[in-house]
């Protein structure tokens, strides 16, 4: 199973450079809700959660 990632740099108009990944996309959603909310000051709603979710992508391995 490849693991899934969310970026903040992918994040349009981020300047944060924090990086989440898990196996799971609910539990990788769920992190970076918690990382949004607590130091960008977004809300925690199904709106921002499925903003999220588009921007999950399979982690590539490093070389």
């Amino acid at each position: 199973m490849a693991r899934k990632i969310i970026d903040c740099r992918d994040y349009p108009e981020s300047k944060c450079s924090v990086a989440l990944s898990a196996d799971s996309e609910n539990e990788l959603v769920d992190a970076a809700v918690q990382h949004a909310v607590q130091v960008h000051g977004h809300e925690d709603t199904p709106e921002f959660r499925e903003q999220l979710r588009k921007l999950a992508r399979e982690e590539r391995p490093s070389a």
